[in-house]
């Protein structure tokens, strides 16, 4: 018997896109460039699931069209699905999300992590807890959370 909440998820096929074609102004230190939501996507789509031996992209909890960006104002917005509506991953998954994008972002940028609307029963609790500076700075100093976060985050390409 499985002590996992979700024993066996449905696996997704992830997107076959090897990354970004680089263009020449990419290259140019000069030319401002803006985020978009492949960019952010790509970030965290390799990020390893807690609970199983796949990514987020493969459990369908991570996509592109769930990223929202605003260039202008530094803003960056990335909702998320649970594999269920009770999962007890999604705290830390929102907090992996979180982590990634704060060690690959310029600091202008504010990150906002939410779960999916209705996706979740503790949606509003779970939120309230990602987007609280304490409360993310108060997980990260837990070693044991810590080096979790760094498992999940410790991604190979070949995935």
């Amino acid at each position: 018997m499985s002590n996992k909440l979700n024993a066996n998820p449905v696996i997704y096929e992830v997107s076959k896109n090897v990354g970004r074609i680089r263009k020449p102004e990419d290259e140019d230190e000069s030319v401002a460039d803006p985020f978009d939501s492949e960019e952010i996507f790509e970030l965290i789509r390799h990020i390893n699931d807690p609970e199983h031996p796949l990514t987020l992209e493969q459990l369908n909890v991570t996509q592109q069209e769930l990223i929202s960006i605003d260039n202008d104002k530094h803003h960056i917005l990335v909702r998320f699905t649970p594999t269920i509506p009770h999962c007890s991953m999604a705290t830390l998954i929102g907090l992996c999300i979180r982590v990634r994008l704060l060690r690959s972002l310029p600091e202008r940028y504010k990150v906002d992590i939410r779960v999916s609307e209705g996706s979740h029963q503790s949606e509003h609790a779970v939120n309230k807890q990602l987007n609280d500076k304490e409360r993310v700075a108060a997980a990260l100093e837990n070693s044991h959370l810590l080096e979790v976060v760094n498992q999940c985050l410790a991604t190979t390409i070949d995935k």
